[in-house]
């Protein structure tokens, strides 16, 4: 959606006080997982050493932030991602546990600063949620079928806009969401296997913005742009 509102605008449209930002970049995902527990027949063997490591994936990320004053804004970020979980520990032999398709779009709330020359810092704070679809159930747990609930949590945010003029600016974004999730394995030989995890990411974003007014693209300007 990003590419089709940037290609939408027409040049004369930049204004680096503009009401709506675009940006498409790079995110950094990097999990900071903790494995709470691995329920089985046989109980909990997470004490015994059943732990699991999600790998850290990088992605192309669109971002869309709207300007209610030249302070405060409303930002909404989303990519899609294949997360895999490997097995550690106890698990190690077991190799890759699950992987999944993801949808993890971030709102957040900002409070942008103002300018220092050309620099705008910013921070924000929201809510994360995601959505998994499990991939098949072809790991050596020999399980028949993986479900993963959906994540919802808190997200904290920190960044600066570089405005390079004319709409144009590059950003650098971290932000940190606190997220859990419960993972199902049905059938396995042990049984239905079931372990609750803290997923925790951090997400870091270099990207490209472009800022303009809403209201060329509608080729109008009935509101003032903010200054």
């Amino acid at each position: 959606m990003a590419v089709t509102v940037v290609g939408a605008v027409p040049t004369r449209a930049g204004d680096s006080n503009g009401n709506l930002q675009v940006r498409l970049g790079l995110t950094g995902v990097l999990f900071d997982e903790s494995v709470k527990s691995v329920n089985t027949a046989l109980g909990d063997l997470k004490p015994a050493g059943a732990n699991a490591k999600l790998g850290d994936v990088a992605v192309p990320t669109a971002t869309i932030t709207y300007f209610f004053t030249p302070n405060w804004a409303v930002e909404a970020i989303c990519c899609t991602a294949k997360i895999t979980a490997k097995g550690t520990g106890l698990l190690a032999p077991y190799g890759d546990l699950a992987d999944a398709w993801v949808l993890p779009p971030i709102v957040t709330l900002q409070y942008r600063f103002d300018r220092i020359h050309n620099f705008q810092p910013y921070v924000g704070a929201g809510v994360q949620w995601i959505h998994y679809w499990p991939g098949k159930a072809d790991n050596l747990l020999g399980a028949t079928s993986v479900d993963i609930e959906d994540s919802f949590g808190f997200a904290l945010q920190a960044g600066v806009d570089y405005d390079l003029g004319d709409g144009w600016s590059l950003d650098l974004d971290v932000k940190k969401t606190w997220l859990d999730t419960t993972v199902k394995w049905y059938g396995t030989p042990l049984g239905d296997v079931r372990s609750k995890i803290d997923l925790d990411p951090w997400w870091l974003t270099a990207s490209l913005g472009y800022r303009f007014n809403v209201e060329d693209l509608f080729a109008s300007r009935s509101a003032a742009p903010i200054k």
